[in-house]
């Protein structure tokens, strides 16, 4: 499972519940591997690279501070494994250009940023950076959220197209049909039967069958397998098996204006922020402004406050503030108390957590450079793999 976070600055709590909870809980179900997404920056933050750099170490920092444990995850940085530039590169050969003006997020984010230049080939393309990125671990689940599905499905479509370019080595279709005789003649009906299924009435639980069919098979070669999962949709080898898209919980965590939170809207709560200033930014938030007065009557759903209390308040708490500011009962100060004091509480872990990579940043530096090398290690069999298939491995 892989999952990447682009270096602007430190993280904040909206990050952390949308995020870096969903990673810590990841972590002890796949083999995950979390990599800072710094090329990925440079895409829209090209003018301003010393951001980058220096928030590179501090998020990490932040990760590890969450619960991000390193004995149970790979962390990297994306630029500290070039193969992933040269995948890239490759994949952008048989990458049509109308698949990467028709992702959703690229049209969004030109209409927002009228005030930054983002016409670069860099930030057309990064889409099909996105695709490397995964599939050169050839990463079986990808983590995100419903408004990230489309960006999977196009990681998907390009290891399609690729596969069935460069998947079909020399005789492969009758290798194939050899391959299916060594199922046995029960198997090998079954096989040929959910495969027809699949490519002449699209039937995708007919595919699923046919490759969990496959996969259960003890007396199939590594290569055998590999051509049997090719044929059955109509291509050849699987060079780069394809993604899918593991659907998160995200929370949208509020920021201090009512708004998402956000760097960009200045309007957040970083992680390992000092608990005066915490609880400063809380107190002096902007509530109901139909409450002037102390005694003023409010409305809940109007106040930016009481949406951190969604997040933060079981139903006793959020049920007394209700009660308390729509009778004028209590105050907004009143109101912010509880919710100043779960803010903290949820914070302190993590800057205890923090204060040994705070104190040792070498030690960070080790455990990303330990990080980096496994995953090169790994990024490097796929691409020989990659460059024999599009005939790039002379001597």
């Amino acid at each position: 499972m892989l999952s990447g976070i682009r270096p602007t600055g430190r993280m904040h709590l909206g990050q952390y519940h949308g995020v870096l909870k969903n990673w810590v809980r990841l972590q002890h179900e796949y083999d995950c591997m979390f990599f800072v997404a710094d090329w990925h920056a440079l895409t829209t933050h090209y003018e301003n690279p010393q951001v980058i750099e220096e928030s590179i170490w501090e998020m990490v920092i932040d990760w590890l501070a969450a619960g991000v444990n390193p004995g149970s995850a790979t962390l990297f940085i994306q630029s500290h494994v070039p193969e992933h530039a040269e995948l890239h590169l490759l994949l952008s050969m048989i990458t049509p250009l109308s698949w990467v003006e028709r992702v959703p997020s690229y049209k969004d984010l030109v209409a927002k940023s009228k005030d930054r230049d983002l016409a670069t080939y860099g930030f057309l393309g990064y889409p099909v950076l996105q695709s490397a990125d995964i599939l050169i671990y050839q990463a079986g689940k990808v983590p995100v959220g419903a408004d990230q599905v489309p960006h999977v499905e196009m990681t998907r479509e390009i290891a399609r197209r690729f596969n069935h370019i460069y998947g079909k080595t020399p005789g492969f279709q009758e290798m194939a049909e050899e391959a299916i005789k060594k199922l046995g003649r029960r198997n090998a009906k079954m096989y040929r039967e959910l495969r027809r299924d699949y490519l002449q009435h699209g039937k995708r639980d007919s595919l699923e069958k046919a490759q969990a069919l496959i996969l259960e098979q003890q007396n199939v070669s590594l290569g055998d397998r590999d051509r049997l999962l090719g044929y059955l949709e109509g291509g050849g080898k699987v060079i780069l098996p394809e993604p899918e898209a593991l659907l998160t919980n995200v929370s949208i965590m509020p920021g201090l204006d009512g708004k998402k939170m956000s760097k960009s809207y200045n309007n957040t709560i970083t992680l390992r922020e000092d608990p005066d200033s915490v609880e400063k930014k809380i107190r002096t938030m902007t509530t109901d402004p139909a409450r002037v007065k102390r005694n003023d009557p409010g409305d809940p759903d109007k106040c930016p406050v009481f949406a951190l209390h969604d997040i933060y308040s079981d139903e006793e708490t959020k049920s007394w503030v209700r009660e308390g500011c729509t009778t004028a009962g209590i105050g907004c100060i009143d109101c912010k108390k509880p919710l100043i004091e779960k803010v903290l509480a949820e914070q302190q872990p993590m800057r205890e957590r923090a204060v040994q990579y705070e104190e040792n940043p070498d030690l960070v530096k080790s455990i990303v450079a330990e990080g980096c090398e496994r995953a090169r290690t790994i990024a490097r069999a796929t691409l020989e793999e990659v460059r024999s298939a599009m005939g790039l491995d002379y001597r």
